[in-house]
Order: structure tokens, then sequence, then C-alpha cells
């Protein structure tokens, strides 16, 4: 297992927003996409990309995780800098339950360009 944390890239959207939602996280050179996972919006959408990043790193056992999206809206929930709307208190929760067996966990929100997720899910996309 490589030394350090593991870095995973996450990113979700939909088409239209509102509309059919997908999702995407990549680690360690490979990519998780998941295609067609309901109705919602864009921030819905961003906060299951979360979720299934936390998931990933379950998966593949690591300890010390770094969460890095594009969401400034997500990430600033899921840091405590923002108190989520009511519609988003249960993504919070979630989240929290999942991140609970990591001994480190971090979010950061990183430029969209430099999103491996979001170039992945981009390119999923029709044009």
């Amino acid at each position: 297992m490589p030394d350090g944390p593991l870095k995973l890239f996450f990113d979700g959207g939909c088409r239209p927003n509102p509309g059919c939602m997908e999702t995407a996280v990549a680690a360690r050179g490979q990519v998780w996409h998941r295609p067609a996972i309901g109705h919602g919006t864009n921030d819905q959408a961003e906060w299951l990309a979360l979720l299934a990043a936390l998931e990933v790193a379950g998966e593949l056992g690591a300890a010390d995780i770094v969460l890095l999206g594009d969401s400034a809206f997500v990430v600033a929930q899921a840091s405590g800098r923002l108190k989520p709307r009511p519609a988003f208190a249960p993504y919070l929760a979630r989240y929290a339950a999942l991140a609970a067996p990591f001994a480190r966990v971090r979010i950061r929100r990183i430029p969209r360009a430099q999103n491996l997720a979001g170039i992945a899910l981009a390119r999923t996309w029709p044009r």
C-alpha cells in the first residue's frame, strides 16, 4: 500500500439541472462511475459523489484520506464551514457516519480543471 493519505477525487452532476444524476470517484488510477442514479439537482449529485468517495476509500482499505472536489457548496458543508439547509442535513449525517471509521479525513476544494473525477465524468457526457 502506498505511503501517505489516499487521495480521492469526487464529482457529481446532472443533465439538465434538475435531471438525471451521475457520480464519479477517481483514486489510484481508477474511476468508479455511477450513471443514472436517479433524478435530482447538481448539489444532490455532488453530495452523492462525496459519499461514494468515502465508500470507495473503505473498499480500498484506506485509513487516512483526502477528499478532493470542486463543489464549494458541498465542501463547505462537509467541513463544517457552512450549515446545511434542512434538505441537505441527511447527506451531512451520512457523511459523518461514513467518515467515522477512518483515522483521518480531510476535505478540500480544488479547481474544476484539476478534478480527475470531473474530467472522467465530462468524458461520459454526450456532446
